[in-house]
């Protein structure tokens, strides 16, 4: 699979004094509410479905996770109270944390531990599949106890801590035992804020309150470890595709965060008094052929997208001013050590159609229709999409863009029907 990578930086804008600490001993206090404009909508609620950060973000809010990241990249505990490893680390017991409860009331067990880990292993590729690989077993000793053994070594800590989405959230194992492939629709998890359903207008809103019965770590928060303690009573999130009408929303006190706060906006917002701009990690944009059928299951197509593609061109256009954006062949972000591997070249040298058209025509190609999934709603996956869609045709290929909202898109990237099927 040839895979191509962007980096580009964000930044959100948040609305001065909208965030505001409660006095100790106050009594009486109106209901504290964020409103949040994300970027983009949410469409599926089954945390291990997509790898759509859409969904990974709702997966944060509602669920938990064993471990997670620090801020130097170290697995930290989350829910797992304590553990230990076999002095070769092929055999691994955990033991949770004390006061754990799923929104629904019900303690959270070991059993839906070993329910959550085995569905979340057949859907991420990255960490899942290749621990349900090395595992001989990973099964639950008692209520607050599992085990996972291992047939080789295995960075395990690693994997149970993962940001990568799906992220190995975990589930009550009745919603865990769900075929893998077929999508939950529940939201219940363990997390510091429950989905409040009757609200969910999908397009719209989703509306996220206050858990009250979860038990925060005693830790200080430090990136995704650490004591999650709740200082709102409500957070919604109200999705505002129009960059416009969210800076609108935004400057006119409407909404107290803006996500994804557009480029074009961010000169006008950084000269707000009201409005804070703070820049983030940033994306890294990447565009996937679909390799299970024609014509790009046949690697020389692949190779001749490869061989006239410029990053440039499409960071240009999705994120204009060259300040705003940098370029490196690597599907790593760009300051790894990793980015700027052998074979690099074949992304960043001299574009050269005549080789392109050549490697298309000794791949036979017959003109088979390419379907170009444009996220029309979201303006950085749209400019992305038109030049695609550009260069493609310039190779001569039967390109077809598909425009649509994001939440369609997420859900037709995870089907795998022939293209003729829609």
């Amino acid at each position: 699979m040839t895979r191509t990578k962007r980096g580009w930086r964000n930044a959100a804008a948040i609305v001065l004094g909208a965030l505001i600490a409660v006095a100790p001993g106050q009594v009486a206090r109106a209901e504290s509410v964020l409103k949040f404009v994300p970027h983009a909508d949410l469409a599926i609620i089954d945390p291990y479905a997509t790898g759509a950060y859409i969904t990974r973000n709702y997966g944060y809010m509602v669920y938990d996770t064993l471990f997670a990241l620090d801020n130097a990249y170290k697995p930290q505990p989350q829910m797992v109270e304590r553990w230990k490893a076999s002095d070769d680390k092929l055999n691994w017991t955990f033991t949770l944390r004390d006061g754990l409860k799923w929104h629904d009331g019900q303690p959270v067990r070991a059993a839906d531990v070993v329910a959550s880990l085995k569905r979340w292993g057949v859907r991420n590729d990255s960490y899942g599949q290749p621990l349900l690989a090395a595992a001989s077993a990973i099964e639950a000793s008692d209520d607050k106890t599992f085990r996972i053994a291992l047939k080789t070594l295995f960075p395990v800590l690693e994997a149970l801590g993962t940001l990568t989405s799906p992220t190995p959230f975990m589930l009550p194992e009745r919603l865990a035992e769900t075929d893998p492939f077929t999508q939950i629709k529940e939201a219940i998890g363990s997390g510091p804020f429950k989905m409040v359903m009757a609200e969910w207008r999908p397009g719209h809103q989703v509306v996220f309150t206050k858990n009250a019965d979860y038990v925060p770590r005693t830790e200080p928060p430090l990136w995704a470890t650490g004591g999650k303690r709740v200082k709102l009573d409500r957070v919604e999130w109200n999705y505002i595709p129009d960059p416009l009408t969210a800076w609108q929303a935004l400057a006119g006190g409407e909404v107290d965060y803006w996500e994804n706060l557009a480029n074009d906006y961010v000169p006008m917002a950084s000269h707000d008094p009201n409005v804070a701009v703070t820049s983030s990690l940033g994306f890294i944009g990447t565009m996937r052929f679909n390799h299970l059928y024609p014509p790009f299951d046949n690697i020389k197509m692949r190779q001749a997208v490869l061989a006239v593609l410029d990053q440039r061109d499409f960071m240009a256009a999705m994120a204009g001013d060259p300040s705003n954006w940098r370029t490196c062949p690597s599907v790593f972000a760009c300051d790894w050590e990793a980015a700027d591997p052998p074979g690099g070249e074949a992304l960043s040298g001299p574009r050269d159609y005549d080789k392109a058209k050549r490697l298309i025509a000794e791949a036979g190609y017959k003109g088979e229709r390419i379907a170009l999934l444009d996220a029309a709603d979201i303006p950085q996956l749209h400019a992305e999409a038109l030049v695609a869609n550009d260069l493609l045709k310039r190779l001569g290929l039967n390109v077809d863009l598909v425009t649509a909202e994001w939440g369609t898109v997420v859900k037709r990237v995870n089907d795998k029907a022939p293209p003729e099927q829609g």
